[in-house]
């Protein structure tokens, strides 16, 4: 048990700096190379194209990464277990959490009490609950966008730059093993190489954010964690879906699509920490 929580301990690090990486990567080849690239136009100064797709990209990587944030800025520690931990008689003491009375948990990674537990996400560094799911969920909804317009754009700069042809369905699954042998044989750049890996990993991203994103979706509908669903614990007052998407994203949600802003009050969270309780 004790290695395996250095490895999750060392996954907990790991895991942001790898997200902070392929951020830094994705942003650099979309204004460096695909944007200008792909819309390009020696005739105008000014190209509407690329501001608009400039401004596209912003939009989408800056509400990723502003969710990122308020994933962590506010976390999902309860604010009423100041006393003794005392665990419940159906406790497992699993290797990151302890399961709690009342339906809360101690999570060992994070050495807080956290409220309406989901899951502890490795790529945020903290625990996923009832005060920071929105963000959680805005921040896979965006991220999962960004990935797969930075897909069509890298597919697009492939097929201006080096003349890959995408129209057969069967390119993009042998596009990998092609690039790495003909990479090692000397007979593509490196820079060719580079963006054939980053389509793959644009691809695992955009697909693990969006299946995170509907998992969460549906159980934030039934008033359900991912904890309860593991332990197979049914909901006893289930609350109506919208009842329970407004509780966790507020009034103003609409604003909170658009934005990486606070749409659930401080009255509100405190309220469904008493309502847990």
């Amino acid at each position: 048990m004790y290695l395996k929580m250095i490895k999750l301990r060392l996954l907990n690090t790991i895991a942001p700096a790898y997200f902070f990486t392929a951020t830094t990567v994705t942003f650099a080849l979309q204004f460096y190379f695909f944007i200008p690239a792909i819309f390009e136009n020696p005739d105008a100064r000014i190209n509407s194209s690329t501001l608009l797709h400039g401004a596209f990209f912003l939009f989408l990587i800056l509400n990723a990464l502003g969710n990122y944030v308020m994933t962590i800025r506010f976390p999902a520690a309860s604010v009423q277990d100041a006393g003794p931990l005392v665990c419940s008689p159906r406790c497992t003491d699993r290797v990151d959490a302890h399961y709690l009375l009342n339906g809360r948990h101690f999570c060992k990674l994070c050495k807080k009490v956290i409220l309406r537990r989901d899951h502890h996400c490795f790529f945020t560094g903290n625990c996923i609950g009832n005060r920071n799911m929105r963000y959680f969920i805005m921040f896979c909804v965006y991220t999962s966008t960004t990935c797969l317009y930075c897909l069509v754009l890298g597919v697009a700069y492939l097929t201006v730059e080096y003349s890959i042809s995408f129209e057969n369905p069967l390119t993009f699954l042998t596009l990998l093993p092609l690039s790495v042998g003909y990479f090692f044989l000397g007979a593509i750049p490196g820079l060719q190489f580079f963006i054939v890996l980053m389509l793959y990993v644009w691809l695992g991203i955009g697909l693990t954010c969006a299946g995170f994103c509907c998992q969460q979706i549906l159980l934030v509908a039934r008033g359900q964690t991912w904890c309860q669903l593991r332990k197979g614990q049914v909901v006893q007052t289930r609350s109506p879906w919208r009842s329970n998407l407004s509780d966790v994203f507020g009034r103003q949600w609409v604003l909170g699509l658009f934005l990486p802003v606070q749409t659930v009050g401080r009255l509100q969270d405190h309220a469904a920490d008493k309502k847990d309780s």
